[in-house]
């Protein structure tokens, strides 16, 4: 049988915070995927990513990746994003081959990929880099989704664990709250020392 290419999607979350981490989604889209229910996860509701995350976890094949704040601030932003989406493709390879021949009876098989953004992560496939295509490629809209849903959960976690700093409502980003917070407490234990949290 002649070998499938197949559209592997990635995308981050978590590059704008004062806190915490970044997470990056890898898909690879079922055929019988119903694209409809994707979008840019940031144009979703919560109801409906937690709902699309459902349906991409039970039908496509996927990874995460977490690099965590220490990590931010010892690599900076960008290479921690780069980082996150090429641990997202390891997991994703750990389960590719079993995923592609119960899906599509092939072993042989091709994989190019498409991110979102200006650069591509460090992968063993052929990868091209597009500004916005979480909202033009449906594989990418996943990766977004699986990407957002995973750090939205970390960050509810970390407002457990440190309620003072108000994780649960503005999930680490530079709001005004968080800013006034990190000037009256100082910094929480998963603060980005990198980066400018007393503006």
């Amino acid at each position: 049988m002649d070998s499938k290419i197949l559209t592997l999607g990635f995308d981050e979350a978590g590059r704008g915070p004062l806190a915490g981490p970044v997470t990056a989604g890898a898909v690879i889209l079922s055929p019988d995927f119903p694209i409809e229910i994707l979008n840019d996860s940031k144009k979703l509701s919560e109801k409906k990513r937690l709902y699309a995350e459902e349906i991409i976890k039970e039908k496509c094949c996927w990874g995460i990746g977490i690099v965590d704040h220490k990590k931010i601030d010892e690599i900076n932003i960008l290479n921690a994003s780069m980082l996150a989406m090429k641990l997202a493709f390891n997991e994703l390879m750990k389960v590719f081959p079993e995923w592609c021949k119960k899906t599509y009876g092939i072993t042989d098989f091709e994989i190019n990929a498409i991110t979102d953004g200006t650069k591509c992560p460090d992968v063993e496939i052929k990868c091209i880099c597009e500004p916005k295509a979480d909202g033009k490629y449906p594989s990418v809209m996943a990766a977004s989704i699986l990407a957002k849903t995973c750090r939205d959960r970390i960050m509810l976690e970390m407002d457990k664990k440190y309620p003072q700093y108000g994780y649960s409502k503005h999930k680490g980003y530079p709001t005004r709250d968080h800013m006034e917070i990190c000037r009256k407490l100082g910094p929480s234990p998963i603060q980005r020392l990198s980066f400018n949290y007393q503006k």
